[in-house]
């Protein structure tokens, strides 16, 4: 398999995927591209929040259509890094990074990013406490893991036999794991 300079990065919703993705693109001097944004947008332009568009998702196959068909060709360009829970399956030839972290821990950073985040402003409804955020998250992991499964037999996005390298953000500040991810794109490049 020929290796493509494309970093797609997947994780845990609050994982810090975009914030991650955003840093290691700024100091590769790569184009950096979000899944989830995309999905944002059309969830704005349809005047909904994103939590619905999640739902009609699981009953109306062009949501997640759309947003693959955006993921794969942003798989014929070189030099991006894409922010993606999908992006291992659909550009299986780029070097792939799951970033784990614990529910609670990922509830606290969605509720701080909802601070200076727009495109936080239209997910849940209700969207102001700790255990609001949670129940935010599970239930849109339950309904992506049910399209996913539906759409393309993908038993887990979130099994790390799926990527080359899975990082626990909880431990690490920002700057180290936009760092390991780079050292380890580098590696991975080499071999």
């Amino acid at each position: 398999m020929t290796k493509k300079h494309i970093i797609t990065i997947a994780g845990k919703l609050g994982s810090g995927k975009s914030s991650t993705s955003k840093m290691v693109a700024s100091l590769l001097s790569y184009e950096h591209a979000s899944t989830g944004d995309f999905m944002r947008r059309m969830a704005e332009e349809r005047g909904i929040k994103l939590d619905e568009l999640s739902k009609i998702a699981e009953t109306d196959d062009s949501v997640d259509l759309t947003i693959d068909k955006y993921t794969k060709e942003l798989g014929d360009k070189n030099n991006i890094v894409i922010d993606s829970r999908l992006g291992f399956y659909f550009i299986p030839d780029s070097f792939k990074v799951f970033l784990e972290l614990d529910s609670d821990i990922a509830a606290e950073r969605i509720l701080e990013d909802k601070k200076s985040n727009p495109y936080r402003h239209n997910e849940a409804f209700g969207f102001n406490t700790k255990e609001e955020v949670m129940e935010s998250i599970n239930n849109r992991s339950l309904s992506e893991r049910k399209r996913y499964k539906n759409l393309y037999e993908i038993e887990d996005i979130t099994s790390h036999n799926n990527f080359d390298l899975v990082i626990d953000t909880s431990k690490m500040p920002l700057h180290e794991v936009a760092k390991k991810v780079i050292d380890e794109y580098y590696n991975w490049l080499k071999n």
